[in-house]
């Protein structure tokens, strides 16, 4: 061997021989990391090599490339803000090349319905993938990184003996992963839509999403420059959509390695030849692929760590893949500087990485959630349409997108505000008349925050969009309402959200989830609640609502603690349910409920309802969610029967119809009813978003105002993925495939994004559960944060001193004027506008570029390049 390369084929030899012992990992007893293997130049294994030699320069570090050091794969990348302030401060050479080869711009183009709507103050920086690639190849060699160039990597296993460090960067597709798939644990989750990647001529001067609805379904684009002279250019569809649009014929069809679907290409050019301009789509290996996104258990085994997307992979339409890749090279050669054991700086890397890594796959499948199901938006006015597409991610918020262009959010606001003048049956995002936004000096008004317009339900008027849900205090005692439920009903009251619910209460003393839960099957029960509702309408005139519920299995628990987990009492009353399934092993059955009893149980809400109206109530919920008695039938998890209740949905319906029909002929025709179901139950086997839908549309018809869609707690060997609005995407569903109102719930917490999913048009209400107990006043406060003072945030008469945000340390402080010229604002809106002829000293992208057959790798080709270059950046750069 010559300077202790070791030999392309055959053994690996020792990482020193002859030196001291080697550990069971491959790394020197007491020593820091020596020889270092890379596998796959892409990005993301340049960056890492060219980092971990600069920081130690005696290190050996080999690069294993399969492929040629001039082979052109990919198009443009795009960067973050913070991404590019990290090479900067960690490489100041690369950054310095980078920079002067970037297309810059801050606009985003949503080219949808015929028209264009433009969003500015965003900040872009994009490069052909290959001139980066170039760039890192040069530093490698700068550096003294010994890259090869067609020569596939020796197995993993003889790297891990012969190196102290195996890292691989070898892709989506990792022959790595693969190889030690009982150590990584990888998940590999194949969706749905299908994508093609292509580049064209044609120039965009922003970044551009083009959505077109035709008669096979919608077409999406995402597209954005990264040179003087070409563009990425990504088409999307939905799988049933593509089909139907005739690509799946010719993307059957045979093709070698590096080949292209030349039909279906052209085919593309021919559909958006509008946006094209006569300009030609440029093909590299391009063929239709769905997105894989990859996450693994651990992204370390022994001497072994995964970097890029073989660890963990981000839908392209916020664009991480290589973005993430730059940053796992930085986080990893900074923790092999810092630690002086291999072990401690892999568990510290992947330590640091992976909540950043989580937090972008979150944003990452929210994204391409939306754009899988984007036909339920498609019949949005265009400003709502790109707020919509804009906020996508929940990354980017309306707060978010006003600080960026105020312009944008202005019009979008004023289209919100426009539909709520048209009266009843024009409510505020949609067409449809279930729920209308009432006439006041807000209907539409600009500048009025989304959570403060008005909104009819039923003969109901609100003030406001807020909603503070069922909150239970587990404080009462024989079912009746405690001290503690009539203070908090009235701090809520008096804290300006536009509804108020109790917490749920029984409708027999079977129905209790346990025995400090409040009832309403008794007349004195009935008249303590009537007592509380006097007593809160003393404090105000918010509208009240209380949520019946009959608790089936979950009924006889423990009171939850502060995690709000109960459990099933040992010697509690016997429960009801559709199946004698215990919530928990080892809990006891409940009973499998009789005609007789279900019949019981239908009489039981009918006569709460007529209670609670008696009792001075404005809206009624029903609790047909949760895993409790209704929702037991409605889910086949739960729901194993083989009468009349049980089997197809139709069946599993039955109760919760039967129920919803007795309470509607006993409660007023004029005041609303909000049902609350579980749209998923987070477990295999569960009810499908078919099946939420079906259900809701048949409450509605059974005389539902309104769904609160939650979901979840129906069994309990569910997997949450629990986060912030985790399941607005269900309340979404349901209301643009039913036109049903509906009220968003599932850890929303800031008014930014309560305002961002009603402008959105996901939702028509947005329940604030847990930050109402942190804070009773929380819809006044966020007034206060937004600078609102209008009627639909009113503050107590009393309380009125105090309606404005206090001054905090230094707000008396006035600062001096310090410049002799005032310094010109940063432009909103930025184009892409390029002079003729190729950028100074950089490569003419044609130039060595292969055509459209000449083999580029991408997800489906099992490359060692851990990035494609099919992941650019398109989510606005956020917080």
């Amino acid at each position: 061997m010559t300077g202790g390369r070791p030999p392309v084929s055959g053994t690996v030899g020792p990482a020193s021989a002859g030196g001291p012992p080697v550990s069971g990992g491959g790394v020197p007893a007491g020593s820091a990391v020596r020889r270092i293997a890379v596998i796959g130049a892409g990005p993301g294994g340049l960056y890492f090599a060219a980092l971990a030699k600069k920081l130690a320069p005696h290190r050996e570090i080999t690069v294993w490339e399969r492929d040629a050091r001039d082979d052109a794969y990919g198009f443009g990348v795009v960067f973050s803000d913070e991404t590019l302030d990290g090479i900067a401060g960690a490489d100041p050479p690369v950054f310095a090349a980078l920079s002067a080869e970037f297309a810059r711009w801050s606009d985003i183009d949503v080219r949808y319905a015929g028209q264009v709507r433009t969003c500015g103050g965003h900040g872009f920086a994009a490069l052909d993938r290959n001139r980066l690639r170039a760039i890192l190849q040069q530093r490698c060699a700068d550096l003294g990184v010994d890259v090869r160039y067609r020569t596939p990597a020796p197995p993993v296993t003889r790297l891990a003996a012969g190196y102290d460090l195996v890292v691989a960067a070898d892709g989506v597709r990792s022959a790595t992963r693969a190889a030690l798939a009982e150590a990584f644990r990888p998940e590999l989750d194949e969706r749905h839509c299908r994508y093609i990647w292509l580049a064209t001529d044609k120039v965009f001067e922003a970044f551009t999403f083009i959505v077109e609805q035709h008669d096979f379904g919608a077409l999406q684009v995402h597209a954005y420059p990264y040179s003087r002279r070409r563009s990425t250019f990504i088409v999307e569809m939905a799988e049933e959509a593509w089909r139907k649009a005739g690509f799946e014929e010719p993307a059957g069809r045979e093709t070698g390695r590096g080949e292209s679907d030349l039909p279906s290409v052209l085919r593309c050019e021919r559909l958006l030849a509008a946006h094209l301009d006569g300009h030609r789509l440029i093909p590299n290996a391009s063929r239709w692929i769905r997105f894989t996104t990859v996450r693994n258990a651990s992204w370390h085994h022994r001497n072994v760590v995964l970097l890029g997307d073989a660890a963990h992979t981000a839908h392209f339409s916020i664009g991480s893949g290589t973005k993430l890749a730059l940053e796992d090279g930085l986080a990893l050669a900074a923790a092999l500087h810092e630690h002086p054991l291999l072990e401690g700086a892999l568990v510290a890397y992947e330590r640091e990485r992976r909540p950043v890594v989580e937090s972008a796959q979150r944003a990452a499948q929210a994204s391409l959630e939306w754009f899988e199901t984007v036909g339920r938006h498609t019949g949005q006015g265009a400003e709502q349409f790109a707020f919509n597409l804009l906020t996508r991610s929940r990354r980017v918020t309306y707060g978010n997108l006003r600080a960026r262009d105020a312009a944008f959010v202005d019009a979008v606001d004023a289209a919100f505000g426009g539909a709520a003048d048209g009266g009843a049956a024009a409510r505020a995002g949609t067409a449809h008349g279930a729920a209308s936004a009432a006439g006041s000096p807000d209907g539409g008004a600009a500048g009025v925050p989304p959570m403060f317009r008005p909104l009819r339900l039923g003969r109901l008027r609100l003030r406001n969009r807020i909603v503070v849900p069922p909150l239970a205090t587990f404080t009462a005692v024989d079912g009746m309402p405690s001290g503690f439920d009539r203070a908090q009903l009235g701090a809520q009251v008096l804290g300006g959200a536009g509804l108020v619910f109790t917490g749920m209460t029984a409708v027999s003393a079977q129905g209790r989830a346990t025995e400090r839960c409040p009832g309403l099957w008794t007349d004195a029960q009935e008249a303590a609640w009537r007592s509380v509702v006097r007593a809160a309408r003393e404090l105000g005139d918010t509208p009240l609502g209380i949520q019946l519920t009959h608790a089936g299995r979950r009924a006889a628990s423990t009171v939850p603690g502060p995690d709000g987990i109960g459990h099933p009492l040992a010697d509690g009353w016997p429960t009801l349910a559709a199946s004698p399934l215990p919530w928990e092993p080892g809990a006891p059955p409940p009973r499998a409920a009789g005609a007789a009893e279900l019949a019981g149980v239908v009489a039981d809400f009918a006569a709460a309802a007529a209670r609670a109206d008696r009792a001075g109530f404005d809206v009624l919920g029903l609790q047909f969610g949760h895993g409790h008695l209704v929702s037991g039938f409605l889910s086949p998890l739960t729901n194993h029967r083989t009468d009349r209740y049980g089997g197809p949905l139709e069946h599993r319906l039955r109760l919760a119809l039967e129920v919803l029909t007795a309470v509607r002929a006993a409660w007023p025709a004029g005041k609303p009813i909000v049902v609350r179901i579980s749209a998923a139950d987070w477990a295999p086997g569960g009810t499908t978003e078919a099946e939420a839908v079906a259900i809701c549309r048949a409450l509605a018809g059974a005389g539902a105002d309104a769904l609160d869609v939650s979901t979840g707690e129906v069994v309990a060997h569910q997997e949450v993925p629990y986060g912030r609005g985790y399941q607005v995407p269900f309340a979404d569903l349901v209301r643009n495939a039913t036109g049903i109102p509906t009220v968003a719930v599932g850890a929303i917490s800031g008014h930014d994004d309560a305002n961002s999913v009603l402008l959105a048009g996901r939702a028509d209400l947005v329940a604030v559960g847990r930050a109402h107990l942190y804070d009773p006043l929380w819809t006044l406060h966020a007034a206060a944060e937004q600078g609102y003072a209008g009627p639909g945030a009113r503050w107590p008469e009393p309380w009125q001193p105090g309606s404005s945000r206090p001054p905090g340390p230094g707000a008396d402080r006035v600062a001096p004027r310090l410049r002799l010229l005032p310094e010109a604002a940063a432009p909103v809106h930025r184009r892409w506008l390029p002079a003729d002829g190729p950028a100074a000293g950089s490569r003419d992208e044609d130039a060595g570029r292969r055509d459209e057959d000449a083999g580029s790798q991408d997800q489906d080709a099992g490359s060692q390049d851990q990035d494609t270059g099919r992941k650019p950046r398109t989510e606005p750069v956020s917080d």
